[in-house]
């Protein structure tokens, strides 16, 4: 393996304080961009229509129907644009670099308009305690290219371990998808049973997404840039089945935090392992355990061997 594509593929080194300004911008930018396909997709349930997704170059709406039309949108942390690509071969351009959302807002908007793809969102943030609306934002103005693209590859690696992990289960999942109200890259398993009614309470956002969101039994983990250090994986059951949070979740690193009613794992915990990898499966793998275990999934059903079927020629 070559030194360049070893690196593609690799853990990065991000430490949160070092880039909070860009990643806070980068936050509201794909908002924008999400609830562009917000507005346009078909609901889906919990809201699984309104994701990003990893790509090979940054993050993608994937195609998004624009009425016998369609088009995407994907921030490119290699060559730093959004870039806008319509079914009929047009595209538009939007640099990424130090601007206000205000401007990106514009800028974003004008391009949509420019393919004759134009589209109202409701241009204020949800899940963020100061929700400025997006053509008033001149306060959120960052964008350090090189974190960005480092924590492009920090999802890459993450997207590749999710979806290892995902293979591995035969019932309802979601897609390993980036929700851009919480910025947070997610994977999510169901039982299959309803889930009583989610109280809400989420900053900026109607309690009735929430309740969608969390319709049914969940076992969810993923990967967050925030809190201290490197950013942190995490692991969540939703209704929390008594005894869940007693239950032993691997490596040693993990540990539950009450306040937040989940499993965390440190990112540079990952990264520093031996085998960095194994040990995020671990987690994950450890901490889904502790939500079908005590949560009594009928996890005979549910659970398969990604291994069952032949390699690919």
């Amino acid at each position: 393996m070559t030194g360049r594509v070893q690196e593609a593929v690799g853990w990065p080194r991000l430490r949160v304080d070092e880039w909070a300004d860009t990643r806070d911008t980068l936050q509201l930018w794909t908002q924008i961009v999400g609830k562009v396909r917000l507005a346009l997709a078909p609901m889906m349930n919990h809201w699984w229509q309104t994701a990003l997704y990893v790509s090979p170059r940054g993050l993608t709406t994937s195609a998004v129907p624009y009425g016998q039309r369609s088009f995407d949108a994907e921030f490119d942390f290699c060559d730093h644009v959004l870039r806008i690509r319509s079914a009929d071969g047009e595209q538009r351009e939007v640099v990424l670099e130090p601007k206000s959302v205000a401007l990106f807002y514009r800028e974003t908007m004008a391009a949509l308009d420019e393919l004759d793809l134009t589209t109202a969102i409701h241009a204020a943030p949800n899940e963020v305690v100061r929700a400025i609306p997006f053509d008033e934002d001149t306060e959120h103005a960052s964008y350090d290219a090189a974190s960005a693209h480092l924590w492009w590859r920090q999802l890459v690696a993450a997207n590749r371990v999710f979806g290892e992990f995902r293979a591995e289960f035969l019932g309802k999942a979601s897609p390993v998808h980036y929700f851009w109200g919480a910025m947070d890259l997610a994977v999510t398993r169901f039982s299959g049973r309803p889930a009583p009614p989610h109280p809400g309470g989420a900053p900026n956002c109607p309690d009735d997404v929430m309740v969608e969101g969390y319709s049914h039994e969940l076992s969810s983990c993923g990967f967050w840039p925030g809190g201290e250090g490197e950013g942190l994986f995490y692991s969540y059951a939703y209704p929390e089945p008594a005894g869940f949070a007693e239950h032993p979740v691997r490596p040693a690193d993990a540990a539950y935090f009450p306040d937040l009613g989940e499993f965390v794992l440190p990112y540079e915990a990952v990264r520093t392992a031996d085998d960095p990898d194994a040990a995020l499966l671990e987690f994950l793998r450890s901490s889904y355990a502790a939500a079908a275990q005590h949560g009594d999934w009928d996890r005979s059903l549910l659970e398969v061997d990604p291994a069952r079927l032949p390699s690919p020629r």
